[in-house]
């Protein structure tokens, strides 16, 4: 059986992938020892989501196993060698102001981790399909130099802009910009990636993901954007939003469609690609305009608040332009937009886990 292995498959990414992949057949490996409760406290925890995945999948088999520890990730890939054929990697340090805390951790998960699942892929499975899940805060706070307009309830690019119809396309530079500690070993991974695919010629690619969501995310003030904000629409607690006066724009693809694009993506792979992988046109709003929706959705009125002092290095306005990864992929098409995945996220939490 062929099998496909998972790094952070408790998460957000992971567990979709992992759904998505055991209805295609395939034997699923999954690495996880949820770093996340570590991370962002017992709120954040995936074991919730573990728990549910070995219920639900029989064809699931977890290691409870830290990333940077090459000893006990190499038994693993020792052990299917090459029925590997995927190998999708997902786990992370995600967040901006965590990684300030503790930099060397962050450093070695997002980097020195991303480098021992792509060693041992070259030396066990070097056939396989290697497919990681970047970020867009690999350009840094590049995008904020870009002609902005405001609007009334969001920032927008000028009309007149390359991208203002498509958004951002992967040829915006990484270089001369503040990335964030974080953004800075997610972009180490990410050239790591391109080159064992370009050296090497290993089938690798990137996929530089805007805010990425769904109902099995386990969101936090510090991560996960959609699913804290919807958590908090919920209960009542308190909100708060980060500079930019709120307008700022996020693009926002749903879980499902994200991984979809991995799939398609092993089905004809390249070597070493980038693709910029987000909500698009199709699928974004401002922090403003997310309150409202949830409002309307849940019907009650937000308890937020608002912060003068925005995040270090984070983004004004972000659209990912996905049409370089269409071209390649023409038959990859969003099922979700800003609107469904919110009822989607809200129906999810209003039921107890």
């Amino acid at each position: 059986m062929s099998i496909v292995l998972i790094t952070g498959s408790a998460g957000l990414i992971g567990s979709e992938s992992v759904r998505f992949f055991s209805k295609k057949d395939f034997k699923i490996v999954g690495i996880d020892n949820d770093m996340r409760k570590y991370f962002f406290g017992d709120e954040a925890s995936t074991k919730w989501n573990r728990n549910k995945i070995e219920k639900e999948i029989e064809n699931y088999k977890h290691y409870d196993i830290d990333i940077r520890n090459q000893e006990s990730v190499e038994k693993v890939f020792k052990e299917y060698g090459k029925d590997i054929k995927l190998v999708i990697h997902t786990a992370a340090q995600p967040s901006h102001d965590w990684a300030a805390k503790e930099p060397f951790t962050d450093f070695t998960v997002n980097a020195n981790g991303t480098l021992t699942i792509l060693e041992m892929t070259h030396t066990y499975c070097p056939e396989a399909v290697f497919i990681f899940t970047s970020t867009n805060k690999v350009y840094g706070d590049t995008p904020n130099n870009l002609p902005l307009i405001e609007l009334e309830t969001r920032w927008e690019v000028d009309t007149k802009h390359q991208y203002f119809k498509f958004g951002i396309d992967e040829s915006m530079g990484i270089d001369n910009s503040k990335h964030s500690l974080f953004g800075a070993s997610k972009v180490a991974a990410d050239v790591l990636v391109q080159e064992y695919g370009k050296y090497f010629g290993m089938k690798t690619a990137c996929f530089r993901g805007g805010c990425l969501t769904g109902p099995n995310h386990s969101g936090t003030q510090l991560h996960g954007f959609l699913a804290y904000l919807m958590k908090c629409a919920i209960s009542g607690e308190k909100y708060s939003v980060f500079g930019y006066k709120g307008k700022q724009v996020r693009d926002n693809i749903h879980s499902y469609d994200f991984v979809n694009m991995f799939w398609n993506f092993y089905q004809k792979p390249r070597m070493g690609e980038v693709y910029n992988a987000g909500g698009g046109r199709h699928s974004n709003c401002s922090m403003i305009e997310a309150i409202k929706m949830c409002e309307e959705i849940t019907g009650k009125k937000m308890n937020w608040s608002y912060n003068e002092t925005n995040r270090i290095g984070d983004h004004i306005w972000w659209i990912s332009d996905v049409r370089k990864f269409k071209s390649h992929y023409p038959d990859w098409n969003y099922i979700f937009n800003i609107k469904e995945i919110l009822v989607e996220i809200y129906n999810g939490l209003s039921k107890s886990r």
